[in-house]
């Protein structure tokens, strides 16, 4: 959004966001600095913050767009209520720690600022999450799941390293126990009221953990139960494709959003999920890329695990393997490319913001 398409009258915003309080840093058109405002992060407040904007903006001019950091955490609230509001919003960056920051320092209202100017320059153009249909409710219950999967594998380590300082005769009478037949076992020990022998905490100590990882065990089923639901019935083609579980493309809907159209192109989609190269050539050197570390992890570590899977059972992938085996590429490259590859197909299975038919019935296919 360069500023040469711009009024002087026009006002654009800035807001660095919080728990309980923003900051808000108003520009206008030129980029000259008109005032700022810190408000509380609640209805009356995001009220009060519009109102005030446009008591800024002249008779030829109009609010052009909020510069919004952290649109999926402090600014969720901010970014809903603007959008009802028919104000564009935009997600911008935090600047780097050691790069702006060390020379124009850090507070909010310098946060603020910067994201304005984010906006103002045309460098931040990214729409955020609407958060606010099938697939946020996916993500909620993905984050129940995923702790709860943790909790569980935390409950039998701490179970089986406390198991290890048993006596000799509970030591033998469990240790050679499979992992389920364990927590059966040690679930069923008793608890008594008096723990002040070693031996009968020990005792009561396995049990509690046991009967932790059963409770945890159960309530991950029901969490599983709705998440394959979800999943199978927001993007079927999504959980078909090889090597895709429902976890893998649970993972994907939540990268990319209820709003999903949002994503223009593939190769966007790819950068999101740190799966495309990022040029590394200078001078003589050319042509030469290195491994993107940036993008959601958590979607690149998805990637990673269905390519893994499809090495080993789709004949397509295995043929790719050789022939780009044959041509000098290691094993760690090769698997770059098929993730670059990957996020293409998913990005073609995705399902559409209006429920349309948005790209072709049959995704693109890996040329062996």
């Amino acid at each position: 959004m360069p500023s040469m398409q711009l009024r002087h009258d026009d006002v654009i915003v800035g807001v660095d966001t919080h728990k309980d309080e923003h900051v808000a840093v108003l520009l206008d058109g030129f980029g000259g600095r008109l005032t700022e405002l810190f408000i509380p992060a609640t209805i009356a407040g995001y009220e009060q913050l519009l109102a005030f904007c446009h008591s800024y903006v002249g008779p030829d001019g109009q609010l052009v767009s909020f510069g919004v950091e952290g649109t999926g955490s402090y600014g969720v609230g901010l970014a809903r209520f603007l959008r009802r509001h028919a104000q564009t919003v935009l997600e911008v960056h935090r600047p780097p720690r050691k790069g702006e920051r060390r020379m124009s320092g850090k507070s909010d209202t310098i946060d603020a600022e910067h994201a304005a100017r984010q906006v103002l320059s045309g460098i931040t153009m990214a729409q955020p999450k609407t958060a606010d249909g099938a697939i946020e409710a996916l993500r909620l219950i993905k984050i129940a799941r995923d702790t709860a999967v943790k909790s569980r594998t935390t409950a039998m380590i701490t179970l089986k390293a406390t198991l290890v300082t048993a006596s000799d005769e509970l030591r033998s009478e469990l240790e050679h126990l499979t992992d389920f037949k364990l927590v059966a076992a040690c679930a069923q020990l008793p608890s008594e009221n008096s723990l002040t022998d070693p031996n009968t905490a020990m005792r009561h100590v396995l049990g509690s953990l046991a009967r932790r990882w059963f409770d945890l065990h159960e309530e991950i089923k029901i969490h599983s139960r709705h998440l394959k639901k979800q999943t199978r019935a927001a993007a079927p083609q999504l959980v078909e494709a090889v090597g895709i579980g429902l976890d893998i493309a649970a993972e994907m809907l939540v990268t990319a959003g209820d709003n999903s159209t949002r994503i223009r192109s593939e190769a966007a989609f790819a950068k999101m999920c740190g799966a495309c190269p990022i040029p590394a050539g200078s001078g003589k050197t050319n042509g030469r890329h290195r491994l993107n570390r940036g993008g959601n992890r958590q979607a690149n570590a998805a990637l990673y695990r269905a390519v893994i899977v499809r090495m080993r059972w789709h004949e397509p992938t295995i043929a790719y393997v050789t022939r780009r085996t044959a041509e000098g590429l290691s094993k760690r490259e090769i698997i770059r490319c098929l993730k670059r590859y990957l996020a293409r197909e998913i990005y073609h299975l995705l399902p559409p913001l209006d429920g349309a038919i948005r790209h072709d019935a049959n995704p693109p296919q890996l040329a062996a």
